[in-house]
């Protein structure tokens, strides 16, 4: 990769290669593209789709516009920048490409009038952006879907290892961690499922949404429909009702749920890293990675740390452009403009940021010896058991006996055993008590965690 010095943002230097198929997507070269692939494919449907009412086109033409289409690469992009310095008009610079184009030949230059026909630039831009994120958000599911299943992984791998769990950071009742593992690849799933469920909408209705131009031309023409099929070609969903812009509600809805899947992963790193400060979690070593610049025995939980940092910056960036998209001065202003040219970014420092997540889920392993330290330690979470089942033998009393024996005192394996033989329950709960230990105590997490 050609290292840029002069580059402002991270993503397109130190972390670019991490976040290629993203970078590329949302790049300026791929919405000029895009913009280019629209124009001429819009062409071609007025003209294959409506020769009577515009112009036929042979077979010969088509093939020729389509080698064009075929044919743009990084010269054509740089072509449509040099033409949009003098018109300082994005779209209108496309236009003028293809314009530019089909005057050096004598029958594709019959066609220019043809060229943006009957639209505002806001069309083109609201289905390229439509098409792009479309594009972002699967290839954001393919990297969210690399952790999903280690999360999944974990949960299965470690269904049956008991650990201490901790509630306000006290001791509480044990788990396994496959169950708490579990319980975030359940989070992702349902706000993955949800991001699958959202249409990119776009508009195709001229400059305040009424398709003025098109009726005037023929108004026994369902434009409605026939601009419907045409942004249906492109996997994006026709908003019909729209001012001069498409209301980007939908764009809302994914920044949205990327905001709540950045907010899982954030409470899933800072979790791990806890776990991994106690020493729950150990790391594992790569031999050439350097922890601290002067501390040479530290192994550092870095990657869940650079995963929260930039999963955060992808939240500031989600949560302006959900606020500040979805509002408009009357048919339209240019402010949405600058503000979807940074689209990418916010995808660009979750999927980053799950990339780094997905590192330190490969590192981390149980430190079995702590993990077991911990519950032989901690022999009073078994009061809750014992209080259930006084409870259920109807000692009113149960959860004060309880209370006066273990707040804030540390109980063993001895006075545990000895308060339970004092208690005045049946043999049966006796026994199922005294053959408890806090490992055993972990209800049903471990089927929880395979399911």
């Amino acid at each position: 990769m050609k290292f840029h010095h002069d580059n402002i943002s991270p993503l397109d230097s130190r972390y670019a290669s991490k976040i290629s198929a993203l970078r590329q997507n949302f790049s300026e070269s791929a919405l000029i593209k895009i913009r280019f692939d629209i124009e001429i494919e819009w062409i071609l449907y007025l003209c294959t789709q409506l020769p009577k009412t515009f112009k036929p086109i042979s077979k010969e033409s088509i093939k020729k516009i389509n080698a064009f289409k075929n044919n743009f690469d990084n010269k054509s992009v740089l072509s449509i920048k040099k033409i949009e310095s003098t018109t300082n008009h994005d779209v209108k610079a496309v236009e003028y490409y293809i314009r530019d184009h089909f005057l050096k030949d004598k029958v594709l230059a019959t066609y220019t009038h043809l060229i943006h026909f009957g639209l505002t630039s806001e069309d083109i831009n609201s289905l390229s952006y439509a098409y792009m994120i479309k594009k972002g958000i699967s290839i954001f599911i393919n990297d969210l879907n690399k952790v999903n299943r280690s999360l999944k992984r974990n949960s299965i791998r470690w269904a049956s290892q008991p650990f201490l769990a901790r509630t306000h950071g006290q001791a509480a009742s044990p788990s396994t961690l496959g169950k708490e593992f579990k319980v975030f690849h359940e989070r992702v799933n349902r706000e993955l499922n949800h991001l699958k469920s959202i249409k990119p909408l776009a508009k195709f209705s001229g400059a305040t949404g009424n398709y003025h131009t098109f009726k005037i031309v023929d108004e026994k023409i369902n434009w409605v429909k026939f601009n419907k099929k045409f942004i249906n070609k492109f996997g994006v969903t026709h908003n019909e009702y729209t001012t001069q812009i498409e209301p980007h509600d939908w764009i809302a809805d994914v920044s949205h749920t990327i905001m709540r899947l950045n907010n899982i992963f954030i409470d899933l790193c800072q979790d791990v890293w806890i776990y991994i400060s106690n020493d729950i979690f150990s790391l594992k070593l790569l031999k050439n990675e350097v922890g601290s610049s002067t501390m040479p025995h530290k192994v550092n939980p870095i990657d869940f740390e650079n995963a929260e940092g930039n999963f955060g910056l992808s939240n500031a960036l989600m949560e302006f452009f959900a606020n500040k998209l979805t509002k408009s001065r009357h048919q339209r202003d240019l402010s949405d403009s600058t503000v979807l040219r940074n689209i990418g970014l916010g995808f660009g420092y979750s999927a980053l940021a799950l990339v780094s997540t997905n590192k330190g889920l490969e590192k981390i392993i149980p430190n079995k010896s702590k993990i077991s330290y911990e519950l032989d330690d901690n022999w009073e979470v078994l009061t809750e058991a014992v209080q259930t089942i006084m409870r259920y033998e109807g000692i009113p009393d149960a959860y004060e006996q309880l209370k006066n024996l273990s707040r804030g005192a540390k109980l063993n394996k001895d006075s545990y055993m000895s308060f339970v033989e004092s208690l005045d329950i049946t043999i049966k709960s006796k026994e199922k008590l005294l053959s408890l230990e806090p490992k055993l105590y972990i209800g049903i997490s471990r089927n929880l965690s395979k399911s």
